[in-house]
C-alpha cells in the first residue's frame, strides 16, 4: 500500500498500474473525477498506461474498462453533490493550492461554448473535468440530465483511453519499454485544449 501511495505523491501513471491494480487505478479516477485534489492526478497518462500494460497481460481489459467507466460517473456525481451542496460558498473563498479561480473561469468558458455537451467534452480535458460537474451543481442543469452526459463522457474517455492504450500496445511490440515516452506524448496531448483555452481567454480580455 505504501508503494501504491509513494506513485500517486510522484504522479508516477506505471508505477500507479503496477501498485495499486484495478482498485488503486479506479480510485486515482474517481478522486481525479469528483474531488478537487485530483486536478493534481495523471487521468489520461494512467488510463493509457493501464491500457498499455493490459495488452501486455498484466491486467484484463474487459474488467478495467467496467471499473473505470463506474469510477468516473460515480466521481462526477460526487462532484455535481458537492456542487449543488456547497459550491455557491466554497467558490466565494480565498484562492488556496487546490483551488484557483483561473479553473473556474476556465469553465465556465467551456459551459458558454458547449452547453450540456461540455460534460462530455470536458472528460476529455485536464482541470476543467475535475472543476466541470461542480460547477453543473451550482448551476441549473437537473441531476437526470447531468447523469446522461456524465454517464457518456464517462464511458467515451475511460473506455476510450484504454482502448487507444490496449490498441497501440497489441501492435507495438515490448510496447511496456516505451510506456513512459509514450503516456508524456499523452499528457502534452490532453493539455492542448487547455493552452487553446487560455489563448482564446487572453484575446478576449484585449
Amino acid at each position: 500500500m505504501s508503494a501504491f501511495f509513494s506513485a500517486v505523491l510522484h504522479l508516477d501513471p506505471v508505477a500507479i498500474v503496477q501498485t495499486g491494480s484495478y482498485l488503486g487505478i479506479s480510485l486515482i479516477i474517481f478522486a481525479e473525477s469528483g474531488l478537487l485534489i485530483g486536478i493534481l492526478f495523471p487521468g489520461d497518462s494512467l488510463l493509457f498506461a493501464s491500457g498499455l500494460l493490459a495488452a501486455n497481460g498484466i491486467l484484463a481489459v474487459g474488467p478495467l474498462a467496467f471499473a473505470v467507466v463506474v469510477a468516473a460517473i460515480l466521481g462526477d456525481s460526487l462532484g455535481y453533490w458537492f456542487g449543488a451542496r456547497f459550491g455557491i460558498g466554497f467558490f466565494e473563498r480565498e484562492e488556496s493550492f487546490f483551488f484557483k479561480r483561473e479553473y473556474v473561469q476556465r469553465t465556465e468558458r467551456f459551459y458558454e461554448r458547449y452547453g450540456g455537451r461540455a460534460i462530455v467534452l470536458a472528460r476529455f480535458v485536464p482541470v476543467v473535468r475535475t472543476i466541470a460537474p461542480v460547477l453543473a451543481g451550482i448551476g441549473s442543469m437537473t441531476y437526470k440530465k447531468f447523469l446522461v452526459y456524465n454517464a457518456l463522457g464517462g464511458l467515451l474517455w475511460g473506455a476510450g483511453m484504454l482502448s487507444l492504450g490496449y490498441s497501440i500496445g497489441s501492435v507495438l511490440p515490448s510496447s511496456e519499454k516505451y510506456i513512459l515516452p509514450l503516456s508524456l506524448v499523452i499528457i502534452v496531448v490532453s493539455f492542448i485544449p487547455v493552452f487553446v483555452n487560455l489563448l482564446r481567454g487572453k484575446k478576449g480580455a484585449t
